[in-house]
């Protein structure tokens, strides 16, 4: 089987340093490559578009970073209506033709909004994964790739079968799977950009002395499923239940200390802090 260019994307790594949107810019700003792009406009693209969501309530709340750049789609929807303007290699990259693209605007055809109109050309540009600098300087990965420097980005030069092993050892996933797109763009840690949260902090009363309350176990029940998930309180008296699904309902916090129970009701619509809970 064929080899095809993966990227793999960490929300939870990615610090919204725009490295690699500003090296996208150096690559294809002013920048003319015959074949693969047309010279990227200083303003209004965003080939390496990263996407900002906070969560919850201070202090105990969070700021996710989604990086979302073409997803080289294998069942790419812009193609359906580029008229031959758009490329699926066999590599997996899909580029739009500079020259057979002129007068089509692609934009409402990518369910990503990875797809941007260039006015003054009149042509549909996005993300090439830099494929001018595979084919032709040797690079083994994308500018982009080559920027970040958290770790958040990375690219990988596999068969498919090798790849679906990475999804299931890795706990890889697509944005957006209902789009039937087949993306070879998949992600680490999406559920901090995707879901919601319950946190809360506690506390106990020492005499004249509220202290945080450490090491108290938490329980999270579902009103109207089987879903339980437990922790434990950390040193600042803190829990938190991630990956939950926003508006799913009903839930009960359950607190136990030494064998007494204190059970608070939630009512999840987005991420929330229910705030400190004495005992």
């Amino acid at each position: 089987m064929a080899k095809k260019w993966h990227m793999i994307i960490d929300v939870a790594q990615c610090e919204d340093c725009n490295n690699c949107h500003m090296v996208c810019k150096d690559e294809f700003e002013m920048n003319e490559w015959p074949g693969y792009s047309a010279a990227q406009p200083r303003h209004g693209q965003r080939w390496m578009n990263i996407e900002r969501k906070e969560r919850g309530k201070y202090p105990l709340n969070d700021v996710a970073y989604r990086p979302t750049p073409c997803m080289h789609c294998d069942n790419p929807p812009c193609a359906e209506k580029a008229k031959g303007a758009v490329i699926k290699r066999a590599d997996g990259i899909v580029l739009i033709d500079p020259e057979k693209s002129k007068g089509i605007n692609l934009t409402e055809s990518c369910p990503y909004g990875a797809i941007y109109w260039n006015e003054e050309a009149q042509l549909s540009q996005k993300c090439t994964f830099c494929a001018h600098m595979i084919d032709n300087e040797g690079f083994t990965k994308p500018r982009c790739v080559t920027v970040c420097p958290t770790g958040a980005l990375s690219s990988v030069y596999v068969e498919d079968s090798d790849f679906e092993k990475m999804i299931a050892e890795e706990g890889l996933e697509a944005m957006n799977p209902e789009y039937g797109t087949k993306p070879t763009v998949y992600y680490k840690n999406l559920y901090r950009f995707n879901s919601v949260f319950i946190a809360g902090s506690v506390s106990r009363k020492n005499g004249a002395v509220i202290d945080v309350a450490k090491g108290v176990s938490v329980t999270l029940r579902g009103y109207d499923s089987d879903k339980v998930m437990v922790a434990d309180t950390d040193m600042f008296g803190d829990f938190k239940f991630d990956g939950l699904d926003a508006d799913s309902g009903k839930y009960e916090v359950v607190l136990n200390d030494n064998g007494q129970e204190k059970v608070v009701p939630v009512e999840l619509k987005q991420s929330v802090n229910i705030g400190t809970i004495e005992l």
